[in-house]
């Protein structure tokens, strides 16, 4: 739902706001502000997780991710006007686990993402921004997907500022793979911002000079938000459509015996609707306060493993006195899995919904340093599995 704003918000100049003296190393003796005024930013964090769960055989671990970030603005370089370039690096490390209890959803995606080995750097985000007038941008490239959440108050956020499981840091849809390769159009307008998307249906997290782009179809989305006031509070309504004309296994023929070949199914789609409310406005940070976040989805089901999808929950921030960097959120989601999928692994497998809950606490220590308590219960998948609590502890340093 914020893709676009966030998309916008790059494209027109956000090079220069990030705050020098925000990360650990501060100001570099004045030389960040200088290259940020010169149009380079360059800004990372540090997270180490410690987190167990309650399932039979489960046992707490510890795993961390390092991420970094870059923005060009070439305008502010006296290059192109306009013009921008953005990268983000990724790489996992220690013991990371996701799964604690049969689970389809990972209960940490930071532990999951970016797809691939552990102790690999990845370059998730590579790609250019170019503003059109004051109110359309153009997107062109490699782009992590969550990357597009990042400025949203209750989902996104790479399970290191807010939720940890996949259900929020990334609502699955079945047709949008963590990387894409291709192409976003973003109108700010007023009240409606829309948003036009074409890219690959193939997860691109480890290619870098893929020749065989669209080689498998092409998935299309068109979204649109309305941004406005309700009851005098800032208030949201986004309606998303995404196809793919990609093929996917039929989950019918998955469980075919030996000898018989199972088919591929072409088209797949999914339908989502947004709505968020700002309940309570923080007397201390502009734009911050506690929200109400909800999202609903349908999708075809086979070839897409989803058949439709409702997360939400309420989250704020800056709402305690003397505390502005403070924030905490309750959410819930449950995904209504493939019939068709259900039906057919039936003999081998007790395949049902999932349910979870979550809640996390952000403790900001200093501008640089959090620690987050975080609290999940889950109805998992497997059938024959019992629902089962997952607790962690996370701690945030920005450099």
């Amino acid at each position: 739902m914020r893709a676009a704003l966030v998309a916008f918000a790059m494209a027109m100049g956000a090079t220069g706001t990030y705050a020098a003296t925000a990360g650990l190393t501060g100001d570099w003796g004045g030389a960040r502000t200088t290259l940020a005024d010169d149009g380079f930013v360059l800004r990372g964090d540090v997270t180490g997780y410690w987190q167990g769960g309650t399932a039979d055989g489960t046992e707490a671990n510890a795993s961390g991710r390092f991420d970094v970030f870059s923005d060009l603005d070439f305008g502010k370089m006296d290059i192109v006007d306009g013009l921008g370039f953005h990268f983000h690096g990724e790489m996992r490390f220690g013991d990371p686990r996701a799964n604690f209890g049969g689970q389809l959803w990972p209960a940490n995606a930071g532990a999951v993402l970016p797809l691939g080995g552990n102790d690999r750097f990845v370059a998730s985000s590579l790609y250019f921004t170019q503003s059109l007038g004051k109110r359309s941008v153009l997107m062109l490239g490699k782009i992590n997907a969550i990357d597009l959440l990042a400025s949203d108050p209750f989902y996104g956020g790479w399970s290191t500022q807010r939720f940890m499981n996949v259900a929020f840091v990334a609502p699955p849809t079945g047709v949008v793979p963590p990387t894409i390769v291709g192409a976003i159009f973003v109108y700010k307008g007023d009240p409606i911002t829309l948003t036009l998307m074409a890219f690959d249906p193939d997860d691109r997290t480890n290619d870098y000079f893929p020749g065989d782009l669209f080689s498998t179809g092409v998935n299309l989305s068109v979204g649109a938000v309305w941004n406005g006031t309700m009851a005098g509070r800032a208030t949201s309504v986004g309606l998303t459509s995404t196809v793919s004309t990609a093929r996917g296994l039929d989950l019918e023929t998955i469980l075919l015996p030996p000898g018989f070949e199972t088919t591929r199914k072409q088209g797949s789609y999914n339908i989502a609707a947004s709505f968020t409310h700002l309940l309570v406005e923080s007397t201390a940070v502009k734009g911050k306060g506690l929200g109400f976040y909800v999202k609903g989805a349908v999708a075809d089901g086979n070839p897409n493993v989803v058949r439709g999808s409702v997360v939400g929950g309420i989250g704020g921030e800056a709402l305690i006195p003397g505390r502005p960097g403070d924030a905490f959120a309750v959410g819930g989601f449950w995904y209504n899995f493939s019939n068709v999928l259900q039906e057919t692994i039936a003999p081998a497998l007790n395949f049902n919904d999932e349910i979870g809950l979550e809640t996390w606490y952000r403790l900001q220590l200093t501008p640089w340093f959090a620690v987050t308590a975080d609290l999940q219960v889950i109805d998992p998948a497997a059938g024959d599995q019992p629902a089962f609590a997952i607790g962690a502890l996370r701690a945030n340093l920005k450099f």
